[in-house]
């Protein structure tokens, strides 16, 4: 079962996550979202667990709880929706403007 994981704070690492979820199970992978230009974490990360029952236990023991300082927001990832791409996209304006003559 995947996870979010919510508002982390700046120092969270992904090993800080492997360590908080394994006390309740197999952890098949934990990361922290970085932006791609500053390689900041973005405040959020997911944790993978191979069984549904330890993740569920996860998310009881460990939503709402402090970790580094922040209450955690912990619960079942939900799949992206299809054909979102996170990118805007408007028509392009046009070259010539309409004058008065």
């Amino acid at each position: 079962m995947n996870l979010f994981v919510g508002n982390l704070s700046f120092e969270t690492t992904d090993q800080d996550l492997r360590e908080a979820f394994g006390s309740f199970g197999q952890v098949s992978s934990a990361t922290v979202i970085t932006d791609r230009e500053t390689g900041r974490s973005r405040g959020f990360g997911f944790v993978e667990m191979n069984a549904d029952a330890e993740a569920r236990a996860a998310i009881e023991g460990l939503n709402e709880k402090a970790l580094h300082g922040r209450n955690l927001r912990v619960n079942e990832a939900q799949p992206r929706e299809a054909g979102r791409s996170g990118g805007g996209g408007g028509a392009g304006g046009g070259g010539r403007g309409r004058g008065r003559f």
